[in-house]
């Protein structure tokens, strides 16, 4: 028997966590844990809570199985399943999403959705992470509020049925993003470039002085003709498949390094 963890970080009562369920719970040889944030964390990346206590409230769901609502981040609720906080349930996979709105490009290092299959990696599980673009085809993640996880579900919940068998290396991730409608197709391609075009506003000033600012206001512009990225797959109506590692280490400037005698500058 898989078990798997299911999270994300729109909120444990979000409906692509819930059609998400939905479709794992079909599953034969999976017992399901639902784990997530009480509200929403969207934008938390890796962040932990370490300096208060965490609480966790049991849900229930319709069809008469429970979840558990956390208050901390996405991260924080696969820490919990790991430690121990559902009884005789230790995952075998961290599932992360749908997420209401893509995941693409730069926006993997923000979002908390993959923050946690991330996290799935640090503690040496398989793990996936699933994101559905807004039915207006909108390539912002901030902006989209209207979404039809109908195939994002069917199609993770395969991956999750089939993932031993999908030829991926240790330590690495599957970042799944799913286009507005029906895909036509699937695409494996690598991260493509967001280009933020954030502006500070000032908003308004008290009167001690203290300032009002907006920072993260504008859509970011998308590379999306660049072949072969997950940008240009969604672009193109396909769902975009995208390994990921945490192997941070730039090997490539090992070398050079090494001849710099930084002793020189103690």
């Amino acid at each position: 028997m898989l078990k798997v963890l299911l999270t994300n970080d729109d909120g444990i009562d979000a409906e692509g966590l819930q059609a998400l369920r939905r479709a794992l719970v079909e599953i034969d040889d999976i017992e399901l844990a639902v784990i997530a944030p009480d509200d929403n964390r969207t934008a938390t990346a890796r962040s932990i809570t370490f300096r208060r206590p965490l609480w966790v409230a049991e849900v229930p769901f319709e069809d008469g199985t429970v979840g558990y609502a956390c208050d901390g981040t996405p991260v924080d609720c696969v820490r919990l399943a790991h430690l121990g906080l559902i009884e005789g349930f230790e995952p075998d996979m961290v599932v992360s999403g749908i997420n209401h709105g893509a995941n693409l490009g730069d926006d993997i290092t923000y979002s908390g959705t993959v923050a946690a299959a991330f996290e799935g990696l640090v503690l040496g599980l398989p793990a996936v992470a699933i994101s559905q673009q807004s039915a207006h085809r909108e390539m912002d993640f901030r902006l989209g509020n209207l979404f039809d996880f109908t195939h994002a579900a069917r199609f993770a919940a395969r991956v999750v049925e089939r993932l031993e068998e999908v030829p991926l290396p240790p330590g690495t991730l599957l970042n799944i993003n799913v286009p507005a409608g029906e895909p036509t197709g699937v695409e494996v391609g690598e991260l493509g470039k967001r280009v933020y075009q954030d502006r500070l506003e000032l908003i308004e000033e008290d009167v001690g002085g203290r300032r009002l600012f907006r920072v993260y206001g504008n859509a970011p512009h998308l590379e999306t003709g660049e072949p072969g990225t997950d940008v240009a797959a969604v672009a193109a109506g396909k769902i975009a498949v995208t390994p990921l590692h945490l192997e941070l280490t730039a090997q490539h400037g090992m070398d050079g390094l090494r001849e710099f005698d930084f002793a020189q500058l103690l």
